[in-house]
């Protein structure tokens, strides 16, 4: 037999090798990474550096102490939109973050006493009104210093309320004062801010809440009736009306003790706006300042042009012949039922003879001058009758109305013109009842 060769082994062998060397050339190619075992503790390995910051980005910081942050207070933050400050502020007041309420305001508006109350009212989580949770007050000089609110929730009427006077200078806006309502034990004035501007938006919030009484605390009785502000409510609630979003009061002129305001108010859906005019003064001896005048004329032409059409005329303030001012109800021709308006209109009236038995009104019917003298002076008293037996329903006592039927003696516009001929315009005015406030 012959001897077997040795070849294939070494064939095999060269294989074997030549596959193992593939093997390590493959495992340390350049470019591919080779996956190594974490290191442990005490392995020596060296921590790879921390990559590059990224531009923009800042490492995050300690949240802020507020005691230290307000104890070192620096000069507010001034910017450009008024709006955008008080929102800020009102935000960082929502969040409970008073060290960024402090930078925001700065220390010229926050001397200690403000801001140990502010920490006090902090101290329950602040939440504001939605919707108009921050608002507008108004202008304290033209351009260039205004009043904004801060309108909180949970909080007792009188104290629910942060204002803020803003000043601007070289085209920037920054807080110059802070208001803050009295705190629990402390009495609520009737105006947390006693200068014009308060007193004016005090008035006017009461108006818009139809609070006819805390309204009537601001005015000066002798030269405002209280049919004037009856009807700024009516019209404030019939017209749908609100303070303008935007220089809501601002002012006219601003003499040492006399301040016109002009008002500007918008529809509830800012579709339509109007104006009045409102002066208020300040007595000789010290005391608050007082609405001393209000012009309704616009407000009431703006709203007679909305209301206009039909065969009734509105306008619900009109001139009392003995002084003052009356509020009136219209009709339609030979009627002496009530419109839906009339009786909103009532309800506000029926509220202010609820909330104090001892006033009194008097009811005067009348007509155009369409029919017989006879058959207009009952009419004239239907209308007025009418009026009182709504106002009875509704829970005023009988013995505060007193009613009186005066036809067509007194109409309040021509019912014919000058050459003879029918003015329906003039005899829709005159079919009316009016009410005298005897207050």
């Amino acid at each position: 037999m012959q001897p077997r060769s040795k070849l294939p082994y070494f064939f095999l062998g060269l294989a074997a090798v030549i596959a193992a060397a593939a093997v390590v050339m493959l495992i340390l190619k350049p470019g591919v990474p080779v996956s190594m075992p974490p290191a442990g503790p005490g392995s020596g390995a060296v921590t790879p550096p921390a990559p590059p910051p990224v531009e923009g980005l800042t490492a995050p910081v300690k949240p802020e102490d507020p005691d230290t942050v307000l104890a070192d207070l620096g000069i507010g933050v001034a910017v450009a939109d008024p709006a955008a400050l008080v929102a800020q502020i009102a935000q960082a007041l929502e969040d409970g973050d008073l060290a960024k309420v402090g930078r925001l305001i700065g220390k010229d508006a926050l001397d200690s006493q403000t801001i140990a109350k502010l920490k006090a009212m902090a101290a329950t989580p602040l939440k504001l009104r939605q919707p108009d949770g921050v608002r507008e007050v108004g202008e304290l000089e033209v351009n260039a210093r205004a009043r904004w609110a801060l309108e909180l929730v949970g909080q007792e009427p009188g104290r629910d309320s942060i204002f803020l006077d803003l000043r601007k200078l070289n085209g920037k806006w920054a807080v110059e004062k802070v208001t803050l309502p009295p705190g629990p034990g402390e009495p609520i004035p009737k105006a947390v801010v006693a200068d014009s501007l308060g007193v004016a938006d005090a008035f006017l919030q009461a108006v818009l809440k139809q609070d006819f009484e805390f309204a009537r605390d601001f005015v000066d009785p002798k030269t405002v009736s209280d049919a004037k502000i009856a009807g700024l409510c009516i019209l404030f609630e019939e017209g749908e009306y609100r303070l303008r979003k935007t220089k809501p009061l601002r002012t006219m002129f601003d003499r040492k003790d006399t301040v016109g305001y002009l008002v500007n108010v918008e529809t509830s859906d800012a579709g339509q706006s109007a104006q009045f005019g409102m002066t208020l003064r300040q007595p000789a001896t010290p005391s608050n300042w007082i609405v001393s005048e209000i012009n309704l004329n616009q407000l009431l032409a703006d709203y007679a042009r909305r209301v206009a059409g039909g065969d009734l005329y509105y306008s619900p303030l009109v001139k009392n012949p003995a002084g003052g001012d009356t509020l009136a109800l219209y009709f339609e021709f030979d009627e002496d039922e009530m419109n839906p308006r009339t009786r909103r209109q009532l309800e506000i009236v029926t509220m202010i003879l609820k909330a104090d038995t001892g006033k009194k009104i008097t009811l005067s019917g009348h007509t155009d001058a369409l029919g017989s003298d006879s058959y207009n002076n009952q009419l004239s008293s239907r209308r007025a009758t009418v009026v009182r037996e709504y106002l009875i329903r509704a829970g005023v006592a009988a013995e505060q109305i007193v009613t009186v039927g005066k036809g067509a003696s007194q109409p309040r516009r021509p019912n014919v013109t000058e050459t003879g001929e029918d003015n329906p315009e003039g005899r829709r005015a005159n079919r009316r009842t009016e009410i005298y406030l005897d207050f």
